[in-house]
């Protein structure tokens, strides 16, 4: 598929499946409508890049859904300047997004070969303003903090203290909460020592796995 076909593919998913269904915030609608999410799927799913579904991108994980990465940047409610946080790198879509949007986005991914592969990515992109990381992620990345916003991109069974901790006054974190099969998108602000909590919308993630998410033994349960 050309490069002309795949862009208009990417202006029409952001149409037809990002505005369409509320998306509102011009940053967001701005850096979805540029970063090429095809060049984050494994070359057999090119042609699938811009449909409205997650993708298997290897080693067990996904790249998820062009609307639901638009709702969670959204949900951080950015305003440029900011220097974000982002638990899963996965194939470096959502990192991505970020990037066009943030002065700082720091990732961390948990599996060497996902990171390593998203960083190939964006560099080639040009994207200079992304630091990568390899580790356990589910306590967020406290050597990099405060955050103005946190962004975690697989499914928690609670909100862990420790990621609270990591946020600048105002910032937010958004990270799905549930079981493993079914979570619910959830926006922590920080206000002083309080934290606000609003519960946004089902969704489905793969389980955060580390010391502050799913066990590898446990991340089935129901």
């Amino acid at each position: 598929m050309s490069g002309l076909n795949l862009e208009g593919k990417r202006l029409e998913m952001v149409e037809c499946q990002i505005k369409a269904r509320g998306i509102k915030d011009p940053l967001v609608l701005q850096a979805m409508s540029k970063v090429p999410r095809h060049v984050f799927v494994p070359t057999e799913h090119a042609d699938s890049a811009y449909q409205d579904r997650p993708l298997p991108i290897g080693s067990g994980q996904t790249i998820s859904q062009p609307y639901m990465v638009a709702v969670m940047t959204e949900a951080l409610e950015l305003r440029g300047g900011e220097k974000v946080l982002e638990v899963g790198t996965g194939s470096g879509y959502q990192t991505a997004i970020l990037a066009e949007i943030v002065d700082r986005v720091v990732t961390i991914e948990r599996k060497p070969e996902l990171s390593r592969a998203a960083e190939q990515a964006l560099r080639e992109l040009g994207y200079i303003n992304v630091e990568f990381a390899v580790g356990d992620g589910s306590g967020g990345y406290p050597s990099g903090a405060p955050y103005d916003g946190i962004l975690v991109t697989a499914g928690a069974p609670e909100v862990a203290e420790t990621l609270l901790q990591q946020l600048s006054e105002g910032g937010r974190l958004v990270i799905p909460v549930g079981n493993s099969f079914q979570q619910t998108l959830t926006r922590v602000t920080r206000q002083g020592r309080a934290h606000k909590s609003e519960r946004l919308e089902g969704c489905v993630f793969v389980p955060l796995i580390g010391e502050y998410g799913w066990q590898d033994d446990d991340r089935l349960a129901p």
